[in-house]
């Protein structure tokens, strides 16, 4: 049965992210101990933040002596099965899938777009780095690359169509550049990228910003105007 994925990517997950970024920064200047409050200020959360969210992945740390960088690293990289190859498909080569499809950081990462598929029979003529198939060699690719993972960069009237061919060819996890929320079976990892939410997510704070601004001016004004 088919549904809103369940999966929800979590947000100690995604400060797990930030963690890791700051503790390469850190390692860069020569750093070789981390105490839970220095990643709080750096990552603009509690030192009892950092503490749980690594309880929860199983991080464990002296709270006197602070945390090894380098053992830090070593468990997020196992985390995110950083020692592996995860062989990748993307599938939309209109302006987003090209730009993500020449993305370096994946490389760098052991993530490595093996294919890419579209429908317009001149984007599979055109020569690149990674070959352009068409739609119907989609299981072909899948089986020979052992493919787990998918990017889907298509227009929103496709993207279920495409999801279900994705999941039917053995795909348990599909980040979707969609704005559309794809129903898929349970055991089925969904990771909704929606630019345009993003967008105005920062909108919305920057304006609620400068609202807060212009009321702490107005008080100034006032003030003075009393005076």
């Amino acid at each position: 049965m088919k549904q809103i994925t369940k999966y929800v990517i979590k947000n100690s997950l995604k400060r797990i992210f930030l963690y890791r970024s700051c503790l390469v920064r850190l390692k860069m200047m020569g750093v070789e101990k981390v105490f839970s409050y220095t990643l709080a200020n750096e990552t603009g959360v509690t030192p009892d933040q950092v503490r749980k969210d690594f309880s929860e992945f199983g991080i464990k740390g002296n709270k006197r002596g602070g945390y090894k960088i380098n053992e830090l690293l070593d468990i997020m990289e196992n985390l995110f099965h950083r020692n592996k190859d995860h062989n990748i498909v993307l599938i939309g080569m209109g302006n987003l899938g090209l730009a993500l499809s020449k993305y370096s950081k994946f490389v760098q990462r052991n993530m490595n777009i093996v294919a890419t598929f579209d429908i317009d029979p001149f984007k599979q003529k055109i020569r690149s780095d990674i070959t352009v198939y068409s739609m119907s060699r989609l299981k072909e690719i899948i089986d020979r690359f052992r493919v787990k993972v998918a990017i889907l960069a298509v227009p929103e009237i496709s993207a279920q169509e495409v999801a279900d061919d994705l999941v039917r060819h053995g795909i348990k996890g599909i980040v979707n550049f969609a704005p559309v929320l794809l129903k898929v079976p349970p055991d089925v990892i969904i990771n909704n990228v929606n630019l345009c939410d993003e967008l105005e997510s920062v909108i919305y704070y920057v304006h609620k910003q400068l609202k807060v601004e212009g009321l702490k001016n107005l008080e100034i004004l006032y003030k003075d105007m009393k005076y």
